[in-house]
């Protein structure tokens, strides 16, 4: 007899236009005691998101009707999923592809053909991470007008809300905590998506330019051939 699913599960919309892949995940997901729910692209993936209310969403590349890319944007413009946790599955697994999956505000990126155990060893690190509560730390820093409040995962300049998707913010607050200390990329990489994600050095380029468009130029500075740190000048 299966083990009945823990009642605080986490919740995971897969989105594939392929039926085996969302057949397999499915199967898998559920074996770990997630609940599942499905849809075969991205315009359905949005009808199906509000109501289902996934913590977790597996989205693919290439579907038909809407993409994974247009329907990452769109979901990050609802309130509701900005710091949902998403990640990409697809085919293509050029550089192009991861760059502007995290342009549309991606956690992560995986290649295809999935490997069921490697994405559960993803997801059960997503998951430790999201529970530790090393994570919800009540100190607020603040440094050159900017305020960033950790346990609220808040960001003000000058008294105004800023809104940053999670990897953005757990980025800018690592980088504030040592205001001091240069992070190269490979060290920021490990520190804020973890060793079981496996991204690209570009990926901190990107993420660090995306918080700079909300929080001004000069609060991120880049030391050329290095890293970056946070700026207290």
């Amino acid at each position: 007899m299966q083990a009945a699913a823990p009642t605080n599960a986490y919740r995971i919309l897969v989105v594939d236009d392929d039926a085996d892949i969302v057949e397999l995940l499915e199967y898998n997901l559920r074996k770990e005691g997630y609940e599942v729910a499905s849809a075969p692209d991205g315009r359905k993936a949005l009808e199906v998101a509000p109501q289902f209310n996934p913590d977790i969403i597996l989205l693919d590349v290439m579907m038909p009707h809407l993409d994974g890319i247009a329907a990452c944007r769109q979901l990050r413009e609802l309130p509701k999923f900005k710091d949902t946790y998403i990640i990409f599955l697809t085919a293509r697994a050029e550089e192009f592809s991861e760059v502007a999956a995290f342009e549309a505000g991606a956690d992560d990126f995986i290649a295809k053909p999935i490997k069921p155990r490697a994405l559960l060893s993803r997801l059960a690190a997503f998951v430790r991470r999201d529970k530790d509560p090393q994570q919800q730390q009540s100190e607020t820093i603040e440094i050159n007008g900017l305020t960033i409040d950790r346990t609220g995962f808040a960001v003000y300049q000058e008294g105004r809300k800023i809104s940053l998707p999670k990897k953005e913010f757990e980025l800018l607050a690592f980088l504030a905590a040592t205001p001091y200390k240069v992070f190269g990329r490979d060290e920021l990489l490990q520190n804020i998506w973890g060793n079981d994600v496996f991204v690209l050095a570009r990926t901190v380029d990107v993420h660090v330019r995306k918080v700079r468009e909300k929080v001004g130029e000069h609060h991120i500075q880049t030391i050329k051939g290095v890293g970056y740190k946070f700026n207290v000048d």
